[in-house]
């Protein structure tokens, strides 16, 4: 879908609908969203369960654990999924290729700045073009995947000691395979949280993933706000391209004068 100029009734400015998101991304992004929701809520009640069923309840019911377990379990499947699509979208997008936002180079370097001090002085100095992704926000999900990389490798080291002895119902390979994937999150968590276990042991994994599900809290937290704080302050419509995929930028703007009216 082509950009097309629209002009903005109340103030006459002449503008340009920008495509940033596609519809597979939007899914993909929604998707992540609840699945968080998900996790959150039952992550925490694994680690210290907080309601509990009334005892008049018929006993099937009462498995609260186990429920909040197998939701848990399902909605890390669906992460494992959107990651994969994700990476694979960081590449070789047709669209976009995010990872040519990453690499140090000059351009790269000095937008990055740029965009950092366009937030910092509340949008009294913009040098950049807001039209595109740019290298603060795409270094700033870098992050974001990174701590849910974590947090699935992490969890499945959690998850493969249901097997103690190295038995599953679908044949030893699978928990096998776990370890050889897994085993290695535990000294690494133990160097993280400057555990004095020696070697590390399986609490340093649990505390590794509940501080990395804070941190993943506290970015969602400011992404919210600074999507909201570029739709304030630019004024481009950057929180509904997660629900339409386009933002609408003034045409010949300071800051914006790459942007043009063809098919990105």
């Amino acid at each position: 879908m082509a950009n097309t100029v629209e002009y903005d009734d109340k103030l006459g400015h002449k503008r340009v609908r920008v495509r940033r998101m596609t519809f597979s991304m939007r899914l993909i992004h929604w998707v992540n969203v609840f699945s968080m929701i998900v996790a959150v809520a039952t992550g925490l009640y694994i680690g210290a369960p907080y309601y509990q069923t009334l005892i008049a309840d018929p006993a099937v019911d009462k498995y609260v654990m186990a429920w909040n377990r197998w939701g848990h379990f399902i909605v890390a499947i669906i992460f494992d999924v959107t990651s994969i699509l994700v990476a694979y979208l960081f590449f070789f997008s047709r669209f976009e290729k995010h990872y040519l936002k990453i690499i140090p180079n000059k351009k790269n370097i000095v937008e990055f700045f740029e965009v950092l001090f366009n937030l910092l002085t509340l949008n009294r100095r913009k040098k950049f073009d807001s039209s595109h992704s740019d290298s603060f926000n795409s270094i700033f999900f870098i992050i974001f995947h990174l701590m849910l990389a974590w947090m699935l490798f992490t969890g499945l080291q959690m998850y493969v000691q249901i097997f103690p002895h190295g038995h599953s119902s679908i044949g030893e390979w699978w928990p096998t395979m776990l370890h050889m994937a897994t085993d290695w999150t535990i000294p690494v968590s133990n160097w993280l949280i400057g555990s004095t276990a020696t070697g590390g042991n399986l609490m340093d994994v649990r505390i590794s993933h509940h501080i990395t599900m804070w941190l993943i809290i506290t970015w969602v937290v400011f992404h919210i706000y600074y999507q909201v704080w570029r739709t304030v302050f630019w004024q481009e419509g950057d929180v509904a391209i997660v629900v339409g995929g386009s933002k609408f930028m003034k045409v010949g703007e300071d800051g914006n004068k790459e942007v043009d009216l063809t098919e990105r």
